[in-house]
């Protein structure tokens, strides 16, 4: 094994150690903190014991730290330690292929094992605990609204007008989700249906914002572009929330995204249809 691949490992495990270290010392659950300040001294063993071979220091990546530090600040610990710990799967991999050289990656391989199972026992962050209703309000939103713009893209053939009719219709349904979302906590017994209610209709209002924007942005005639780029918006937000879930929970992206994907753009052309024969068979012109 050359140099370079020490230093590579040595670099690694010190960006890690850095990184758990600066997470759990601002982590609000003591617990928690506890067991991140205890990974991010292993990481810093595992560093000291690759120093042996690499012969130098190294210091932390700080554009890595930053980048992860912040990372937990917007999105949570869990899913910045778990989106870590998918970086280090594949230095484990590298780490297997030199055991036969170097005994000591055995027990290195075996306390990274450790942190995952640690991590999967620390996945208790209030917004992991909301997460079903930010699912239920985003996914309602987003099925819902897309339909709807799109329908009324046809029938109304002015953005402004659809933006109108859209924000109407979205913070209605925003008041609507929160106040259902409130009541289905209390009924299934949950410590704090109102803030579960707020999760929900946080993330319904997010949604009709940024699908709506489009409308508020470009010409009066151009409202089938507008309407192309609120479907591509839509898309992208699945895209990004089904990635924060498969990360934070360890769950499959994929298939879910598809479902959820395949589900709003096909409401949204069955809307659009119904615009048309509204529109033809009403003779309304906007």
């Amino acid at each position: 094994m050359d140099q370079k691949m020490f230093l590579r490992f040595q670099q690694d495990e010190i960006d890690s150690y850095e990184i758990y270290k600066r997470i759990g010392e601002r982590s609000k659950d003591p617990e928690n903190g506890k067991i991140l300040l205890q990974i991010a001294s292993e990481e810093r063993s595992h560093a000291k014991k690759f120093e042996k071979y690499s012969k130098q220091k190294v210091k932390a990546n700080q554009i890595k730290v930053f980048f992860f530090v912040l990372m937990s600040r917007i999105f949570g610990f869990t899913f910045a330690v778990r989106l870590l710990e998918k970086g280090e799967e594949k230095g484990l991999d590298s780490y297997s292929e030199q055991i036969e050289k170097i005994p000591e990656l055995k027990q290195i391989i075996d306390e990274e094992e450790v942190h995952e199972e640690l991590l999967l026992n620390m996945l208790d962050e209030e917004r992991l605990q909301y997460v079903g209703s930010m699912v239920l309000g985003m996914n309602d939103a987003l099925v819902e609204l897309t339909g709807a713009l799109a329908g009324y893209t046809f029938a109304m053939q002015n953005t402004k007008v659809i933006a109108m009719a859209g924000l109407i219709t979205g913070i209605s349904a925003t008041l609507s989700m929160s106040a259902s979302g409130y009541l289905q906590a209390k009924t299934d017994g949950e410590d704090n249906p109102l803030k579960s209610s707020v999760y929900t209709g946080f993330a319904y209002l997010i949604t009709v914002v940024l699908l709506i924007l489009p409308f508020l942005v470009f010409a009066e005639d151009a409202f089938m572009l507008a309407l192309a780029i609120t479907l591509i918006v839509a898309v992208l937000i699945i895209a990004v929330f089904n990635y924060y879930i498969s990360v934070a929970k360890n769950t499959g992206f994929k298939r879910d995204f598809l479902v959820m994907a395949g589900i709003s753009l096909t409401v949204a052309g069955i809307s659009f249809v119904i615009g048309i024969l509204v529109k033809n068979v009403l003779g309304i012109d906007l």
